[in-house]
């Protein structure tokens, strides 16, 4: 099992409540039994009544419970204490790492039981024996403690900030009953759920809030989600820092369709979220969905110390994700080799005309992105009248037809490899888009679109003999950041023609 991580690092970013630390470590005060993330305002404890913990369960695991004041269940996530390079690991720890990334999915899905760790190993072909050992011994908890932690901090965040109901507190948190939920909460936190109630009736929409570590630009991500924004489907008002859109989600019980909207707080390093009701039964799905969206989990401070020397002054940027990996693809294959502009255009056409309607508290949004199922029964030539070349459309309906019927899978817990070459299996979709959706929608942090014009612009590699293979050896120290690599990359200023995708 781990070392708890005594080390006097930590008591510093604790005593100066760093919040570029929080969801790195947790603090177990032996004096109270409480753990809180680093940011919390309650006086500081003495240095001889701390241990520090990389997670959640393993606080939980050693006796100590939640901090009702800083509330450990919002603190972003993170991989451990030091946010390590992935790649330089042994399998043992990537595994472990990926373990836990799919128990994490399986909150998001609704998934319940102790089969779901079964089901991961499986996922990861592994035994579940073996999958047991490589976990205790990365994370000093075993997968289903982990797993009960998750659910337990999902539902103490639901039940503080919601009027949802107990029992569905209880199923999106993943507990197959309210009986099992009940005990568990109470054997863990000493606590009767109810307790916990601070909401009070939310008739206009769930309001909900999210932390991140800082530094965090919040003008550069607003801006670039401006730049691509659909009329009909969001807003971005730069003046509240705030975005809103509709948004949509498919459950095994049928489809639901609704918006949210999220305003971002600097000073306090959090995002204020105001979830449609509509959207409920999906409530997990669509968190994780926004925290991916806005990047709300990336670590500045493992990132920059690969980055920072090549990039200075922009650890604030983040990757820009979505809300739906189809709607990214659709729009990825839509902005090949065109401006900005030109794509935008294009996916506006592809929205009025397939979109479907939904009602929300904005004049503006009124428009869902088109569903996979209604792409896939497109006829290539209604897209040619609204502009898409033959190429690209056989593209969409191909992309279309290949979600629908299940066979790529375009989320954050995707086979990230597979998928790759899934999306370059299908017509019209090349290196470059596929790297892109990695990059966005599967929240890959080392995709690289070698082939991207600004990117070689921004490299001053564009009249190389080999642009590509250019643009991958100077990147190639940057692993496993690529990704905010190209972000930074793209950020810089380019040469008169470059256009960002």
């Amino acid at each position: 099992m781990p070392t708890p991580l005594n080390d006097d690092a930590h008591y510093l970013a604790l005593k100066a409540r760093d919040a570029r630390f929080d969801g790195r470590f947790f603090t177990g005060v032996t004096s109270t039994g409480i753990y809180c993330r680093p940011v919390c305002k309650v006086r500081t404890p003495k240095r001889d009544n701390c241990r520090f913990f990389a997670l959640a369960a393993q606080a939980e695991r050693a006796g100590f419970r939640p901090c009702l004041r800083c509330r450990p269940e919002l603190a972003p996530r993170s991989d451990g204490p030091e946010g390590a390079n992935w790649s330089a690991q042994d399998g043992s720890a990537i595994l472990a790492r990926e373990a836990a990334r799919y128990l994490d999915a399986t909150l998001q899905t609704g998934v319940h039981g102790s089969g779901t760790v079964l089901a991961t190993a499986q996922r990861l072909g592994i035994s579940a024996r073996h999958l047991q050992r490589i976990f205790e011994a990365q994370w000093g908890v075993s997968p289903l403690q982990y797993l009960q932690t998750r659910r337990l901090l999902a539902a103490k965040q639901l039940l503080t900030d919601t009027d949802l109901r107990v029992a569905q507190v209880a199923h999106l948190s993943g507990f197959a009953s309210v009986r099992r939920f009940n005990a568990a909460f109470v054997g863990h936190y000493q606590l009767q759920p109810t307790v916990l109630r601070k909401a009070g009736p939310q008739a206009s929409g769930l309001r909900l809030q999210a932390s991140y570590r800082p530094p965090y630009d919040i003008a550069a991500m607003l801006g670039f989600l401006a730049q691509r924004g659909l009329d009909g489907v969001e807003h971005v008002d730069t003046a509240t820092a705030s975005i809103a859109r509709t948004m949509a989600v498919d459950t095994p019980a049928g489809r639901l369709r609704g918006w949210v909207h999220c305003q971002l707080d600097a000073a306090q390093h959090r995002v204020a979220l105001h979830i449609s009701t509509a959207l409920a039964p999906a409530l997990p799905q669509v968190l994780a969905r926004l925290r991916a969206w806005l990047d709300l989990d990336a670590d500045p401070l493992a990132i920059n110390a690969v980055l920072g020397a090549r990039f200075p002054g922009l650890d604030g940027l983040r990757v820009p994700g979505t809300v739906d990996g189809f709607e990214l693809a659709v729009r990825a294959v839509l902005g090949q080799q065109v401006t900005v502009a030109a794509g935008r255009t294009l996916t506006q056409r592809l929205v009025q005309r397939w979109g479907e309607d939904v009602a929300t508290p904005w004049p503006g949004l009124h428009k869902l992105f088109p569903s996979a199922h209604a792409l896939a029964a497109v006829k290539p030539a209604e897209l040619g009248e609204l502009g898409v070349v033959r190429q690209r459309q056989l593209a969409l309906i191909a992309l279309a037809q290949a979600v629908c019927q299940g066979q790529l899978e375009l989320t954050p817990d995707a086979h990230v490899a597979r998928t790759l070459a899934q999306l370059q299996a299908l017509p019209g979709i090349g290196p470059w888009t596929a790297h892109y959706i990695a990059m966005r929608a599967l929240r890959w942090p080392d995709a690289l679109p070698a082939n991207d014009v600004a990117l070689q612009h921004a490299l001053g590699v564009r009249l190389a003999p080999a642009p590509a293979r250019a643009v991958e050896k100077a990147f190639a120290p940057w692993s496993p950041w690529r990704s905010y690599a190209v972000i930074r990359a793209w950020h810089a200023p380019t040469p008169t023609g470059a256009d960002t995708p």
